[in-house]
C-alpha cells in the first residue's frame, strides 16, 4: 500500500467513525426528546398554567407559582447581569486590548465559565443567606448574574473584536469622540452577536437548579416577595419528579417539557439571529 492510499483509507476510517459517532449522538437526542415530548404533553393541561401548587393526591395542581418565579429570577438576573457583562465587554475591546489587567480578567472570566454551578450557589449561600438568615429570591438572581456574567463578558469582547478597526478609524477621522464610536459605530457592527450571547446566557440559567437551592430555595405556592423563599421551575421539576406520588411526578414531566422548549426557543432564536446576520 502505498503512502497516498494509507493517506486515504485513513481519512475514510475517521469519517466513518466521525459519522457513527454523529448518529449515536444524535439518537440519544431524538430519544431523549421524544420520552420527553410523550410524558411532557401527556400530562400538559390548561390548568397548570393558572393553578398554583396542591397537596399531593388532589390531582388539581399546577406550575403557576414555579412559572412566575422562574421568570422573576432569570429577568432579575438579566437585568443585573446583562448592562454589566457588555460593560465590562466593551471595557476589554475597547481600553484594554493589550494590557494585562484585560487578559487576567479575561482568565478569570473563562475560570468562571467553567465553574460547576453548585459552587457558585455554595458561595453566594455564605455571602448573602447566611448573613440574611434565610433564603431569599434575590439570592437566587444574584447567583444567576454571577453565571451569566461571564458568558456576556466573553461574548461582548469577542464579538467588538471582530469590528474591523477601519470603521473605528473613519469615525475617529470625522472627528467622533470615542463614546460616540462605540454607541454608534462599533455596537451596531456587532449587535447580532452580542444579542446571540445574552440570549445564550438567558437560556443557561433558565436552566439552573443546583445554585437556587443554596439561594432562593422553593416556595409551593405564588410569592411575589423576593426578599422571601421564591418557587422555581427547574427545583419544583426537581422536587415533583423524585417524588412517590403520580400526580407530581406528571407535574415534573410538565415542568421538563416547559423548560426544554423554553431554552429550545431561545437557542433557535439565537441561531436565526447569527443566520440572518451572515444573509446580510
Amino acid at each position: 500500500m502505498t503512502h497516498t492510499q494509507k493517506r486515504i483509507f485513513t481519512s475514510q476510517v475517521v469519517m466513518v467513525l466521525s459519522t457513527a459517532s454523529a448518529v449515536v449522538g444524535i439518537g440519544f437526542l431524538f430519544w431523549i426528546l421524544g420520552v420527553l415530548i410523550i410524558n411532557g404533553v401527556d400530562a400538559l393541561t390548561l390548568t397548570i398554567f393558572t393553578t398554583e401548587g396542591t397537596p399531593p393526591g388532589s390531582g388539581s395542581g399546577g406550575l403557576k407559582h414555579a412559572l412566575v418565579g422562574q421568570l422573576m429570577l432569570v429577568f432579575y438576573a438579566s437585568m443585573f447581569g446583562v448592562p454589566l457583562g457588555v460593560l465590562a465587554g466593551t471595557y476589554l475591546s475597547e481600553y484594554s486590548q493589550k494590557s494585562k489587567i484585560g487578559e487576567m480578567i479575561r482568565d478569570i472570566s473563562d475560570i468562571m465559565m467553567s465553574a460547576p454551578s453548585i459552587v457558585i450557589g455554595a458561595f453566594v449561600y455564605a455571602i448573602v443567606v447566611a448573613p440574611m438568615g434565610h433564603f431569599s429570591g434575590w439570592a437566587g438572581s444574584i447567583a444567576l448574574t454571577i453565571i451569566m456574567l461571564p458568558i456576556v463578558l466573553r461574548t461582548t469582547d469577542d464579538m467588538l473584536q471582530l469590528v474591523p478597526s477601519t470603521l473605528r478609524e473613519a469615525a475617529f477621522a470625522l472627528g467622533a469622540p470615542k463614546y460616540k464610536v462605540i454607541l454608534q459605530v462599533v455596537y451596531r457592527g456587532a449587535k447580532a452577536g452580542i444579542l446571540t450571547g445574552i440570549l445564550l446566557a438567558v437560556a443557561r440559567v433558565g436552566g439552573e437548579t443546583a445554585p437556587l437551592l443554596f439561594t432562593s430555595f422553593n416556595d409551593n405556592f405564588l410569592n411575589m416577595d423576593m426578599m422571601q423563599p421564591v418557587a422555581s421551575l427547574t427545583v419544583t421539576m426537581y422536587n415533583y419528579a423524585t417524588s412517590p406520588y403520580e400526580d407530581w411526578q406528571k407535574l415534573g414531566w410538565a415542568a421538563a417539557f416547559i423548560l426544554s422548549m423554553f431554552i429550545l426557543a431561545i437557542n433557535i432564536l439565537g441561531r436565526l439571529i447569527l443566520l440572518k446576520k451572515k444573509v446580510k
